[in-house]
């Protein structure tokens, strides 16, 4: 195995480990494609990690006693961070694990609490957090979720509360609401205004998607707000003490909202326009229903052929598109209150060109 192949192989095996367990096999046999052998010393390595992770979590009741009372467990509802008492698990990833929290002093608050996962907190990992923790701290704006605390347990593993978003992904918000286009453009406007404010900080997102564009409901009226910066790249290299980079042949982001630049691997230019490119593609799905690449299809496809669509390929314009789409296109329509032929109407033009 070459050393290009060596460092790729290393590169599958620690994006894999930052999915859910039930999602590696289908990433590992993309991400491989045609190369066997390269996909046996992934699976190999995975399977080494998961005997090692099995192994701690059977050595002994003692053992755990003494992990729990220690504070290296898993937090549990009921048991408490310093003022922040948890309430229950939100969501879970490879890097850790996100809490809804009750802060109990100086103020009474209802808040977010992202811990690093145990085992996880290896000096790449820490300087990710350390990057996503610092890059919330920076910025402060309505549509943008603001950081209250950040700090680390009694054993040293990170954490930071987070303004809890109780909301829904904007797509989804939008369809059940039946937003017209003109008001899907005013909640759009908003999130670009919040990006915005993160380039004028010095943030790059670089995950810009709906799950992680929440709209939640403020004095009766809907809020978009940008969480997770969990992969945020700064344009200054001030941004942490440990210099935030992303490692060359790592694809870090969403393939279906990714910028062709960002496919690239190397990281050189990726820059703001980067999450403008992530923006307009959350824009088309929220005019016209479907991404201008079909998700089942890039998701199919090998790790090589993912980033030559996104960096080759010329999407449909919106206007053509929201008619190609058969009875999606009637529902897409129907849920913005017109027709399809109205909706392509509004979207050619302007709305095309953006």
């Amino acid at each position: 195995m070459s050393e290009t192949d060596w460092d790729r192989m290393w590169d599958i095996f620690h994006e894999a480990l930052e999915l859910p367990e039930p999602e590696r096999a289908g990433f590992v046999a993309r991400a491989c494609g045609d190369d066997a052998a390269m996909r046996a010393e992934v699976e190999s390595l995975l399977l080494s990690h998961e005997d090692s992770s099995r192994l701690l979590s059977s050595t002994g009741k003692m053992v755990e006693a003494v992990l729990q009372d220690e504070g290296v467990g898993e937090l549990r509802p009921g048991e408490s961070v310093g003022p922040y008492r948890i309430v229950r698990l939100l969501g879970e990833g490879g890097m850790g694990a996100v809490f809804e929290a009750q802060q109990s002093a100086p103020v009474q608050r209802r808040v977010a609490l992202k811990l690093i996962r145990i085992g996880m907190d290896t000096a790449d990992v820490v300087a990710r957090f350390e990057a996503e923790r610092q890059a919330l701290a920076m910025m402060g704006h309505p549509n943008i979720a603001r950081v209250f605390d950040a700090g680390a347990t009694e054993m040293g593993r990170p954490f930071f509360v987070m303004e809890y978003v109780e909301g829904e992904p904007i797509t989804s918000y939008c369809d059940k609401q039946r937003l017209d286009t003109r008001a899907r453009l005013a909640l759009f406007v908003r999130v670009c205004r919040g990006v915005q404010h993160a380039h004028q900080k010095g943030i790059i997102h670089r995950d810009l998607k709906p799950s992680n564009v929440l709209v939640t409901v403020e004095d009766g009226k809907a809020v978009p707000k940008i969480i997770d910066f969990g992969i945020a790249k700064a344009t200054s290299q001030e941004l942490t003490a440990m210099t935030f980079f992303t490692r060359a042949g790592t694809l870090v982001g969403t393939p279906e909202y990714m910028s062709p630049e960002q496919a690239d691997l190397n990281g050189l230019d990726v820059d703001t326009r980067t999450d403008v490119y992530s923006l307009g593609m959350l824009l088309y799905e929220l005019l016209v229903g479907a991404l201008p690449f079909d998700s089942h299809r890039l998701r199919e496809a090998g790790f090589d052929e993912i980033r030559r669509r996104i960096r080759e390929d010329e999407p449909s314009r919106p206007s053509s598109r929201i008619t190609t789409l058969g009875e999606g296109s009637r529902e897409a329509a129907h849920r913005r209150r017109t027709d399809v032929a109205s909706l392509a109407r509004q979207l050619r033009g302007d709305l095309d060109w953006v």
